[in-house]
């Protein structure tokens, strides 16, 4: 892990300019008094773990992702990585499971092969609403394979009776350098009939990707939200793939997340649908979707062309924020989870490098893991396969960043720039928190964008945000300083017997709390925890 030896902070147009030397770092903060979030608990997921379970067993229900079902305001979809897919009503706050992910060993699901007991991100990572669903009824999963395992990497459509394999055929595996150990499946569902519980149509994999070891996975699928029908980007897909643990490594699979030839640790840019954008957009190499003319290296020799962006270690969580008061004024944001020193937020622009694995943070990350100030000449070499090619590249910096240290934590949870109405005092900021210690910030929206102009020492202030919650046995709402405690509380009514919590990390020791962000269609905010099994809405900030 980093340290440094001194940290100067100086207030420059409303954001922090950070001067590195090498000592125990802070996360960059302006002394504002914390924010307050009033919680009230929302839903409680069906238990899929076991309440005297440790690690991933533990957890009470490992919900990852809540979105709301476009273009209406009753129901809402949530994963669990355990594998279901459930469908929840708004108004009953009642789950039904609309599909299950998970056939392995003796469960009766749809793939065989899905690892959910190793490894905290696996399972059936991510699910995305196509912007056309209300009438076509498309959506999109993500789930892990592994390969190892016993069983057939065609879905078993026993759970699911409205299903229609018919014509479903399993793609090339996207090859990978170096050893793999599973693999990312996204898929395209297609529900004829979405006004009801059951899934009722078809299946097409659009692609598989292998990944090198257990973590690191492909995390996230997002559409642009301000694009409509005749926009280049209408209906175009952005994908954050992780390294799959690549970049950490000590042989040439370290190279991964910045070899222009492979998938891991890049954003991903592509067109579902075969029969959209033909003009601007090439067929891929197996067939199943389509790749934007003009993304940054559609035409380059040897490169993936579905590359948007590279050099991310675990970009598992895109969002996309649109000002209303400035709808050109777009930006897709990444949160991705650090190696030893940084968790971080980046602003993704098109053909960028972030750095990953030469840099961590605003660090240089050396070839052993440990970290270094930033070169005098600030560049990284362009790869093409297992070669270097003449050409170099400045990295491109987050706009926030926090150590891994008290201060901070282990895993960034990725968040959102709070757009709807209810809570006042957080419009117009980033929302987001850590995984495992629970400790929520806020930035400064306006001081993120200020802070991603290539000058890897600017940063975007941190503000520290504490949450009131009406625990179990409690009269009254009481603050918590972090969700750990709130999370805890929870575990233990619903007969939790780990004394902390389950799992554990580095920063939050023994115990993960284990949280998520989430907001519905109106833009309300929602934080999901997986040691509990709960989703809380927030209901007030102060």
């Amino acid at each position: 892990m980093a340290t440094f030896t001194r940290v100067v902070l100086a207030a420059i147009l409303g954001v922090v300019v950070l001067s590195v030397e090498s000592s125990a770092q802070r996360p960059p903060t302006d002394g504002r008094t914390a924010l307050t979030l009033r919680l009230a608990d929302y839903a409680t997921m069906p238990m899929t773990g076991s309440p005297a379970g440790t690690g991933n067993t533990g957890s009470l229900a490992r919900v990852n992702v809540l979105r709301e079902e476009p273009g209406g305001a009753n129901r809402f979809f949530v994963n669990d990585l355990n594998g279901p897919l459930y469908i929840l009503d708004k108004k009953t706050k009642t789950f039904t499971t609309y599909l299950d992910f998970n056939g392995r060993d003796d469960r009766t699901g749809l793939f065989d092969k899905l690892p959910f007991l190793t490894g905290y991100a696996n399972g059936l990572i991510s699910f995305q609403f196509d912007p056309d669903y209300r009438r076509n009824g498309k959506f999109y999963t993500i789930h892990l394979e592994e390969q190892a395992a016993p069983g057939t990497t065609m879905p078993d459509g026993k759970s699911v009776p409205g299903l229609n394999l018919t014509g479903y055929t399993v793609t090339p595996a996207i090859k990978t350098p170096g050893e793999v150990q599973r693999e990312a499946v996204v898929i395209e569902w297609t529900d004829s009939k979405i006004s009801n519980t059951t899934f009722e149509g078809t299946a097409r994999e659009l692609m598989r990707v292998e990944l090198n070891t257990r973590i690191h996975p492909m995390g996230d699928l997002i559409f642009n939200p301000t694009a409509r029908p005749g926009d280049p980007d209408w209906r175009v897909m952005y994908i954050g793939c992780g390294d799959g643990g690549s970049g950490e490594q000590k042989s040439e699979m370290r190279n991964n997340p910045q070899r222009l030839d492979t998938m891991v640790g890049k954003i991903l840019r592509i067109v579902p649908d075969l029969s959209a954008h033909t003009d601007t957009s090439t067929i891929s190499e197996n067939g199943r979707y389509r790749i934007p003319k003009d993304n940054p290296f559609a035409s380059v020799a040897g490169a993936r062309k579905e590359i948007w962006a590279y050099g991310l270690r675990n970009p598992h969580r895109l969002t996309w924020d649109v000002d209303p008061a400035s709808p050109s004024n777009n930006h897709l944001i990444a949160a991705s989870i650090g190696l030893h020193a940084w968790e971080t937020v980046y602003v993704i622009h098109k053909g960028a490098n972030y750095g990953y694995s030469e840099r961590e943070g605003n660090e240089l990350l050396k070839a052993d893991n440990t970290m270094d100030k930033l070169p005098e000449v600030d560049e990284i070499p362009v790869r093409l396969g297992d070669t270097v090619t003449g050409e170099k590249i400045g990295p491109t910096y987050p706009v926030i960043q926090y150590p891994h240290t008290a201060e901070g934590g282990d895993a960034i949870t990725g968040g959102f720039v709070y757009r709807g109405k209810t809570l006042a005092a957080l419009r117009g900021k980033y929302i987001f928190g850590d995984i495992t210690t629970g400790k929520l910030w806020y930035a400064d929206y306006k001081d993120m964008l200020a802070a991603d102009d290539k000058n890897p020492a600017t940063l975007a202030a941190l503000h520290e945000v504490h949450v009131k919650w009406q625990g179990p046995a409690e009269a009254a709402d009481r603050e918590h300083p972090t969700m750990y405690s709130v999370v805890l509380a929870a575990y233990k009514s619903r007969g939790g017997t780990d004394p902390d919590l389950p799992g554990t990390s580095t920063v939050s020791g023994p115990g993960r709390a284990d949280i998520r962000f989430a907001v519905d269609g109106a833009g309300e905010l929602y934080i999901l925890s997986k040691s509990d099994g709960m989703i809380r809405r927030v209901v007030s900030a102060d």
